[in-house]
């Protein structure tokens, strides 16, 4: 029998899908190629602005685009389909209604692994477009999590390390980073959402496994569980104090 096959709706960007095909590899259990997760990868960059067409509804709409590349992920044979772009997911309900094939909900699958481990309040980084929507915010309280949200100078860190930075290609500002984390946590926040695939890319070695909690890890994560293939290392990926 054929293994299932895992659609990516790609290029959210380019290298945000790079980083997510190389997690889905990183935490499966595999001794040689032919054992790995089959994937058919869209890779369209070209897909509009999602968090322009949030803060400004004149603008391009992404959700045609992404539409489209999911209805070829389907007719291709893919079982399932991956998003590694968090605001994308804030029209998750638009996309799964024109797709024939379930679209995995990476920001549903946070606040789950978020409320198995207890926790009651969460500090989020994320895009303007994301933090508009309330994504998190409104995921959370079903949950009776508390989403923090930086204020206006904090997030325009939050921004620029995501747009000036990551998509740039350039190197990320940590002081940024740091600041953005040390808001949120005086705030009152027990972990820090990586809630964009922009911020997944940035150097492991700045994130605190005991307050970071990177959602395109957590989207991966699942994604290798659903085919039974997860490394016992990668069971947890918030390591509590």
């Amino acid at each position: 029998m054929e293994e299932q096959i895992l659609g990516v709706i790609g290029g959210l960007g380019p290298m945000a899908t790079v980083h997510f095909m190389k997690l889905m590899i990183h935490m499966t259990e595999a001794q040689r190629d032919q054992q790995h997760i089959p994937m058919l990868v869209a890779q369209f960059p070209q897909v509009p602005d999602r968090t322009a067409f949030i803060l400004d509804p004149t603008m391009p709409d992404p959700v045609p685009p992404m539409v489209r590349a999911g209805q070829f992920l389907a007719r291709s044979g893919a079982a399932e389909i991956a998003l590694p772009c968090i605001t994308a997911h804030s029209f998750h309900k638009r996309m799964q209604d024109a797709l024939s094939v379930p679209l995995i909900n990476g920001v549903e699958e946070t606040v789950r692994y978020l409320s198995g481990k207890g926790i009651a309040q969460v500090g989020l980084m994320a895009t303007e477009g994301t933090v508009r929507t309330g994504l998190f915010e409104k995921a959370l309280q079903e949950y009776d999590i508390q989403c923090i949200c930086p204020d206006e100078t904090h997030q325009q860190y939050v921004t620029d390390l995501i747009y000036s930075d990551v998509k740039a290609g350039k190197e990320p500002d940590i002081d940024k980073l740091a600041m953005a984390r040390d808001h949120l946590l005086h705030r009152g926040a027990e972990v820090i959402l990586l809630g964009c695939t922009e911020l997944s890319v940035i150097d492991k070695s700045y994130i605190d496994r005991s307050i970071y909690l990177d959602v395109l890890e957590v989207l991966s994560r699942c994604c290798v569980q659903r085919f039974g293939k997860l490394k016992k290392e990668y069971e947890e990926l918030l390591l509590l104090q």
